[in-house]
């Protein structure tokens, strides 16, 4: 693959950076962590300012308000807004990196129509709904049921871990349509209105103080068949596509992050005294060839996709976006002890940013598909390997 940039790409990060340069400036300081209404606020005008000036969806179709652009533009945004310090996509992470790309690859005309500008736009935001109390990190074992009565779902069950549904308008939501079949069989993906009569939503507070989970209780929920993406009893498929986008390009801007935070790492263990010691530049020299590595890698999954894809709707990240959420999982926790290490006593130090960030990282490893089964994909998928029993 070449990994070279062509001129206009060039030409287009070099706008971008003048952009940049004259918005970040202007912007107002972020909200407190914890006020979740006033974030959605703050991410929800970033948003809305990517899509006025013309960089929101750089790689959707132009049919769901998108530029059209190819994975290289989606890229180049990335690593820019992130090394100017620009916000994240914070509560829009569901609906622009797992729900959005979702639509986009298996929805209908009409849904891609009604959900995908909205979240573009910065208007609407979603949270998602696979996780439940009993099953553990098993999504095939859910019990939330779906019976279906005319035009409609009517929704019972519960949910947890549930990203952002405190500020949430939707929520991408798996349930079981077909009460007989066991696993993987009989599920369905239904985009709900979380402003639905029956649904209540209870906040989650993690080790590191966020309240971004929630636990969703659904009590005769009725939500729309024509609101289910795909056919029904076909959830399983659509959801793994959803978990595609999430492990394969949801945590590249990630990936940029860390090596940015790995600079200021470096740049902190200068100034208090550190740099003398060689364990510690060959442990950080290391992880740069880590993050450096992983985005490259992410840069290949995104061409691959692109070039998989039909119809002006870009493919599905392939096996490849398993290896870059195994490798990152474990690699950000890497990077947290070492900072951990760097900062000495100030580790203890709860307010400080990296902190809470090592505390974040421990779920790395558990979210969007544990380690073990990113091992087994790899397993059956790459090596060809039989299924474990």
């Amino acid at each position: 693959m070449d990994l070279a940039t062509a001129p206009e790409d060039e030409a287009f990060r070099q706008r971008l950076r003048a952009w940049l340069r004259a918005v970040l400036p202007q912007l107002p300081p972020p909200p407190p962590a914890g006020d979740w209404p006033a974030r959605r606020a703050y991410d929800c005008a970033w948003q809305r300012a990517l899509y006025d000036a013309g960089y929101a969806g750089l790689h959707w179709p132009a049919d769901a308000g998108g530029q059209g652009a190819g994975a290289v533009r989606q890229l180049i945004l990335l690593e820019e807004t992130e090394r100017a310090g620009a916000p994240y996509v914070g509560a829009g992470f569901v609906g622009l990196l797992h729900a959005g790309p979702t639509i986009a690859a298996e929805g209908t005309a009409a849904q891609r129509a009604r959900w995908l500008p909205p979240i573009l736009r910065g208007e609407e935001v979603w949270c998602q709904g696979f996780s439940e109390p009993e099953a553990g990190s098993d999504l095939a074992a859910l019990r939330t049921r779906a019976v279906r009565e005319g035009d409609h779902y009517v929704v019972t069950g519960s949910k947890i871990w549930t990203s952002h549904a405190c500020v949430a308008d939707w929520c991408e939501l798996l349930v079981r349509t077909d009460p007989a079949a066991r696993g993987h069989r009989g599920i369905s993906w239904l985009a709900m209105p979380m402003d639905a009569p029956g649904v209540t939503v209870r906040p989650l507070r993690t080790l590191a103080g966020s309240e971004e989970f929630a636990e969703v209780f659904l009590d005769g929920v009725r939500v729309p068949v024509e609101h289910r993406v795909g056919a029904e009893n076909d959830g399983w498929r659509v959801s793994m596509v959803t978990l595609s986008y999430e492990r394969g390009t949801a945590f590249a801007g990630e990936v940029v992050a860390c090596r940015r935070v790995l600079g200021l790492l470096a740049r902190t263990a200068r100034e208090n005294g550190l740099w003398d010691d060689a364990a510690l530049r060959r442990r950080l020299g290391r992880l740069n060839a880590e993050f450096t590595a992983l985005w490259r890698l992410v840069q290949s999954n995104a061409a691959e996709a692109e070039r998989a894809g039909r119809d002006g709707v870009r493919g599905v990240p392939g096996p490849g976006a398993s290896v870059v959420k195994l490798r990152y999982s474990h690699a950000r926790q890497e990077l947290y002890e070492a900072a951990a290490d760097i900062l000495g006593p100030g580790a203890l130090d709860a307010d400080h940013p990296w902190t809470a960030a090592r505390l974040a990282s421990l779920a790395y490893t558990i979210a969007a598909g544990t380690t073990e089964i990113q091992r087994n994909v790899l397993a059956e998928r790459v090596l060809g390997l039989p299924k474990g029993r």
